[in-house]
């Protein structure tokens, strides 16, 4: 924060670019109560656990409603994406309930990503250096037909590595940070704790190297029109004064640079044939089997990789719109605007409502309408 703002006032071209064209939200802690034991403790006398966990008993990372496993089970019955969306996936009641085991922190961040059409984000941790990402979820294997039913706690010991629909933007924003960090990337000293777990390469599916449900990333991807990541700064969680300015310096080339990867892929606004902007339109990239939704000026974001794509605009009410959209290499996201028509068929619904929901009776030339059909022909007209 000090960094931005010294740097805006200073004129620093790349930072006011930034602050000038993206809206940056920073929360310097996400876990208070587990800071301030943190703090309390020290470098020394601390561990990896102490901190994790709010006063309530919370892992917060992990108190997200796991959304993933609702996609996947809505798959193994095909009700996706026509009964059940591949985005935007609502909050089960369950966990809207007063009695259910939420924290108030959870609870506080869900609704602020409901309320902030976030694009991208980064929650920065500790203990490790390594970029994770999406699915943190582990995808259960599929029982074979001659296996025995499974009991009510089995837990699958061999769960299958299911990657994400935006698996390839995922991994190129989990590298814009690790190649640019100073010493991420170098892992041929081995991590923290144990071996290498991301292929000499500083990034990490969460699923393969330390799977878990509920986690934040998951939950904003897939109810949001966010791409979330986890970002583990360096092996000591509570590192020195005097060790802060290095740990700065390894990372500051690497927030900037994923920062400025929300301008990557197409935006755009969708609107009527009179110029007004339609909320919540659906967003549709051929290929990728998830979507984005606009916000309330009709305006959206799509990070993409480099390429051609096909994408749609789709809206209740509305005609579908279709066009070519290509995205470069440099940074700066390419407009996409959609213009979108009224459909018929809103009306034809309002008609058979009003019907019924019953076939509509012809008026056959010749035959004198009967009183309750003239009733009803007036009442539509």
């Amino acid at each position: 924060m000090q960094f931005l703002c010294k740097e805006y006032q200073d004129g620093n071209p790349r930072v006011r670019g930034l602050v000038s064209d993206t809206r940056i939200h920073l929360v310097p802690s996400l876990n208070p109560d587990g800071y301030e034991l943190a703090h309390e403790a020290g470098s020394e006398l601390g561990n990896w656990a102490l901190g994790h966990w709010t006063e309530e008993g919370f892992d917060l990372f992990e108190n997200f409603p796991d959304l993933a496993s609702a996609l996947w089970a809505a798959e193994e019955r095909r009700l996706v994406p026509h009964q059940f969306p591949n985005h935007h996936i609502p909050v089960p009641e369950h966990y809207l309930s007063e009695d259910a085991a939420v924290a108030v922190e959870t609870q506080a961040v869900m609704a602020w990503m409901d309320k902030n059409p976030f694009v991208l984000g980064a929650n920065l941790q500790g203990g490790e250096k390594l970029v994770s990402f999406p699915f943190d979820t582990a995808r259960p294997s599929p029982p074979t037909p001659a296996a025995a039913p499974r009991p009510p706690d089995y837990e699958d010991e061999r769960p299958e590595l299911q990657e994400s629909p935006d698996h390839a933007v995922f991994r190129w924003l989990a590298i814009s940070y690790a190649s640019a960090h100073l010493s991420m990337a170098e892992t041929f000293r081995g991590g923290c704790h144990a071996q290498d777990v991301t292929d000499a390469m500083g990034i990490v599916q969460g699923a393969k190297w330390r799977p878990r449900a509920g986690s934040m990333n998951d939950f904003s991807y897939l109810h949001t029109n966010c791409l979330e990541l986890s970002v583990y700064l360096g092996c000591d969680k509570f590192p020195h004064e005097s060790e802060l300015q290095q740990e700065w310096e390894n990372n500051k080339e690497s927030l900037l640079t994923f920062m400025e990867q929300t301008h990557r892929g197409i935006k755009g606004v969708v609107t009527d044939q009179q110029g007004e902007p339609i909320a919540n339109a659906t967003i549709v990239v051929g290929g990728i089997n998830h979507n984005v939704r606009t916000a309330s000026g009709g305006d959206y974001w799509r990070i993409l990789n480099p390429g051609e794509y096909r994408v749609s605009a789709r809206a209740e009410g509305y005609n579908p719109s279709v066009k070519t959209c290509h995205v470069l290499y440099d940074i700066g996201a390419t407009q996409c605007n959609f213009v979108l028509s009224r459909s018929n068929w809103k009306r034809i619904r309002e008609i058979m409502a009003m019907n019924g929901n019953r076939p509509i009776r012809r008026v056959v030339p010749g035959r004198p309408m009967t009183p309750r059909e003239r009733l009803r022909l007036r009442m539509r007209l």
